[in-house]
């Protein structure tokens, strides 16, 4: 095969990007206007300006492209720190996370009106336990910790960031998110010892 097999294949999965960017930022946008009971994929498609086929070519439904456009952001957010590679002793960008549920915050009540905040919650734990899994073997100050200690902390850090973050909003947004990133990482740091 030639080299030049590459160049239409990476121009598809540019293409195909974008086109599930416009999908994504059209559910976004339609859930803070509407219930998402109401929301039906044709409105999805002519906010989107996609083909009705080429939305089922990656989606089962609505709810499919929702989960997947959350399932992208929090994939990109729980492993931030780890792809920007500058050391730093944070196992979560819990700073990053909160400012923008705090700008996002239509979508957050839209999401918690719809009953999709779970979904939302459920996906973050998983990957959030994952990210800070990875942290946690990436920071030297961990580096006492066993790989079944890791394992063992990694969700219930998740947990608790989740939990943070749920009061955080629920009581209206009290400290910025820079104080709650401090918060979080002091009470991390206090209650795991990197010795055995």
């Amino acid at each position: 095969m030639s080299g030049n097999a590459r160049v239409p294949k990476q121009k598809n999965d540019e293409r195909v990007r974008r086109t599930r960017d416009r999908l994504g930022d059209a559910i976004i946008d339609l859930i803070q206007k509407q219930p998402f009971d109401t929301i039906k994929v044709q409105d999805v498609l002519d906010r989107a300006g996609v083909a009705r086929s080429t939305f089922y070519e990656h989606f089962r439904d609505k709810d499919d492209l929702l989960l997947s456009d959350m399932d992208e952001f929090l994939e990109q957010m729980a492993t931030a720190l780890s792809r920007s590679r500058k050391p730093s002793d944070r196992l979560a960008p819990v700073k990053e996370l909160f400012a923008h549920v705090a700008e996002m915050r239509p979508l957050y009540d839209a999401m918690l009106a719809s009953g999709k905040v779970h979904d939302f919650l459920e996906l973050a734990q998983g990957h959030f336990a994952r990210g800070i899994e990875r942290r946690l073997k990436e920071i030297p100050r961990a580096r006492g910790l066993t790989a079944k200690r890791r394992a063992a902390l990694a969700p219930a850090l998740a947990g608790a960031l989740l939990s943070l973050l749920t009061w955080w909003i629920d009581h209206g947004e009290p400290g910025s998110a820079g104080e709650m990133d401090d918060l979080y990482h002091r009470m991390v740091w206090s209650g795991v010892a990197a010795k055995e």
